[in-house]
């Protein structure tokens, strides 16, 4: 089932894959599974697992403001509270959250915010605020400079280096990427940070696996290192094959992750 949620100010859009074996059904006892994208991805950088996903689990997705089939944001809005409004939405009292990147930032925010509604997590290669040594503004600036000179090819290109290193050839990643790019300029005005919660990682209370890519950016690695362990009882998978992409790059390893994760949690 497919529709927009209303949010803030706005709405996004969202998918609940209901039941297993329920024909759509969307009640029962089951913990659903929400699916949070990346900032360099909208919610299709999920669509390769997806089946086997919900062939165990009720599935919630939802594309982040101005991202894939999301309205961009005409006013002040926080991620956390936007996952909130997709929970409450579709009456998901506890969720099990599985989380790349940006989502993964937006994850651990809703679990220091509110921990009853989070029963566990599975993050892969996640973002955190509040880490003073793990500084984009390099990044970012390189990304504006290439935006004022209309330069698209090359904002892709600087993205591939620095997050898409595992890619080749016919890289699904680049496609991804490029969609993405018009998304950072029309959400940033508008996003407010969420609290900062790299010092409060160790509040962390639930079943938590974390996985970086080995071929990601090497501060990313080191930030993901530091983030596990911070987190109580965190298990630290390193996938080898992986960049800043990891349903790409290495699916079935991920998700056998996410779905061991959740049944632990579950």
């Amino acid at each position: 089932m497919e529709l927009m949620v209303p949010v803030k100010d706005g709405e996004v859009w969202a998918e609940d894959s209901g039941e297993p074996g329920g024909r759509g059904r969307t009640g029962g006892d089951a913990l659903p599974l929400v699916l949070l994208h990346p900032g360099v991805a909208d919610s299709r950088v999920w669509d390769g697992i997806l089946p086997r996903l919900t062939e165990r689990c009720r599935v919630i997705r939802y594309d982040a403001r101005g991202y894939g089939r999301s309205p961009a944001p005409t006013g002040p809005f926080s991620l956390v509270d936007d996952l909130t409004a997709v929970l409450d939405h579709f009456d998901v009292a506890r969720a099990f959250l599985a989380a790349s990147s940006m989502g993964g930032t937006t994850a651990i925010g809703l679990a220091l915010g509110d921990p009853g509604r989070v029963a566990g997590l599975a993050l892969l290669v996640p973002g955190i605020t509040g880490n003073p040594d793990f500084l984009m503004a390099e990044f970012t600036a390189e990304v504006g400079r290439l935006a004022e000179a209309g330069d698209m090819d090359g904002i892709v290109a600087l993205v591939k280096r620095t997050s898409a290193a595992a890619g080749a050839g016919n890289d699904p990643a680049d496609a991804l990427i490029r969609a993405v790019i018009p998304a950072w300029f029309a959400v940033h005005p508008h996003q407010v940070p969420d609290p900062l919660a790299f010092d409060r990682l160790g509040e962390i209370d639930v079943p938590c696996v974390l996985a970086l890519g080995e071929r990601d950016d090497p501060e990313v690695v080191r930030c993901n290192e530091e983030m596990a362990a911070r987190i109580p009882g965190c298990r630290l998978v390193r996938l080898r094959s992986s960049d800043h992409f990891p349903t790409l790059r290495e699916p079935d390893a991920v998700t056998e992750l996410i779905l061991g994760a959740y049944a632990a949690a579950g």
